[in-house]
């Protein structure tokens, strides 16, 4: 009989028990916020008659105020703990739930901009989570894609429950308090997982360096284009006026909702375990495919808008919008995991949801002005600045790719 010849231990599978909570937790999230974020615009400017340019007002205060959050996300769990921070901001979301029940609009978009503002402060967090629920660099946009693969997913789902709810006439009151239900779940899941207990203390080890090491090239250009890109991130909401609009139906307006959730949805799962080739190669693929293919998209939709394509042609845009997002959304946390690790990785991502949201303050409110002088111009202006996110990447690419063969 041969003697057993020892193989080494096997890597776990990185879909783990912990990145299935992780990530059904961004699932019954978004099926949450995500219907409000839909049917907002719509309540804002449709029901309670209010001009497109407080809408967009409205979305920089989210967003912008949310900078602060994130960033102090980042902070405040390396010193309690990321666990319990996402917890803890996770279970004050439904607060945007309530938002309809008001029709006073100052009230409303108060109760809309709190709900976003703890879902910033859990997200940094969370993304942390993910990082410890995934120890194998190489595995991270793959987890990444598949976490924002559940969480668009969940969107799209949300966005079929909002076109459903429209189409037998039930009231925006309703429809955005049941979204309590899944809000609840979310934060039922993300207990489910045990990893983000440890503290920036307990976390510091011989590989990650001490928290005031330097950052290689590429964290400064990755943050400086997350920060542009921003500024192009309007709310949802946009295109889904847009295309309301553009057609002259209501229900196409959620239909463009429900086209770039699930392009985006897909875009993560189908895409997202090929797309980590080392960060030289994440960077690449992010600013070709992500933000270059956003401005794209949007110029797509103003050429589109502008000449009066039709449908089909804006749904076009929409879906180009989304597939780009997918890559964002699943290289820029991957990348920055990399650069920024160990003890460093909550800081990191606190940064990056920060700069984003910095940029998403003035881009919101830049698209709502813009908007009302020329929807084409709005998209014209996103499509340009997001261009300029893609060029500043891929300009970072070789000197990122002599720091990574240096390490």
């Amino acid at each position: 009989m041969k003697p057993s010849v020892p193989t080494g231990p096997r890597r776990a599978p990185w879909r783990s028990r912990d990145v299935w909570a992780i990530s059904l937790s961004a699932f019954f999230a978004d099926l949450g916020y995500q219907a409000v974020l839909a049917g907002f615009p719509l309540f804002l400017v449709l029901t309670l008659h209010r001009p497109v340019w407080e809408y967009g007002l409205a979305s920089s205060l989210s967003y912008g105020g949310g900078a602060l959050f994130s960033y102090a996300g980042g902070r405040i769990g390396d010193r309690l703990g990321h666990r319990s921070l996402a917890l803890a901001g996770n279970a004050v979301i439904p607060l945007l739930s309530l938002c309809a029940l008001v029709a006073n609009p100052v009230w409303a978009i108060g109760l809309l901009t709190g709900g976003w503002w703890a879902r910033n402060l859990r997200s940094p967090s969370r993304r942390v989570m993910l990082v410890e629920a995934v120890p194998a660099d190489e595995d991270r946009s793959a987890a990444f894609g598949f976490l924002h693969a559940l969480d668009v997913g969940g969107g799209a789902l949300a966005g079929l429950y909002v076109l459903a709810a429209l189409a037998v006439h039930l009231a925006f009151r309703w429809i955005f308090l049941a979204t309590v239900v899944p809000l609840v779940l979310s934060t039922v899941s993300l207990s489910r997982a045990h990893v983000g207990g440890r503290r920036v203390a307990d976390a510091l080890d011989a590989s990650s360096g001490s928290p005031g090491e330097a950052p290689p090239p590429g964290a400064k250009a990755l943050l400086a284009a997350a920060a542009l890109y921003g500024f192009t991130y309007y709310s949802v909401g946009f295109p889904v006026l847009t295309v309301a609009q553009g057609s002259g139906r209501l229900l196409a307006g959620i239909g463009a909702f429900l086209v770039l959730q699930a392009t985006s949805a897909l875009t993560g799962y189908l895409l997202g375990g090929r797309l980590g080739s080392g960060p030289a190669g994440q960077f690449a693929r992010l600013g070709l495919l992500g933000y270059l293919g956003a401005a794209v998209g949007a110029g797509v939709v103003a050429f589109g808008y502008g000449e009066h394509l039709g449908l089909a042609v804006l749904l076009i845009g929409v879906a180009v919008i989304g597939f780009a997002l997918g890559i964002i959304e699943t290289l820029e946390p991957a990348a920055m995991s990399v650069l920024r690790s160990g003890s460093r990785t909550g800081r990191g991502m606190g940064a990056l949801s920060a700069a984003r949201s910095v940029g998403t303050f003035v881009g919101n409110l830049a698209m709502g002005l813009l908007y009302g002088v020329s929807v084409s111009l709005a998209y014209g202006y996103a499509a340009g600045v997001a261009g300029l996110a893609g060029i500043i990447v891929l300009v970072a690419v070789p000197s990122l790719r002599r720091w990574h063969r240096d390490r």
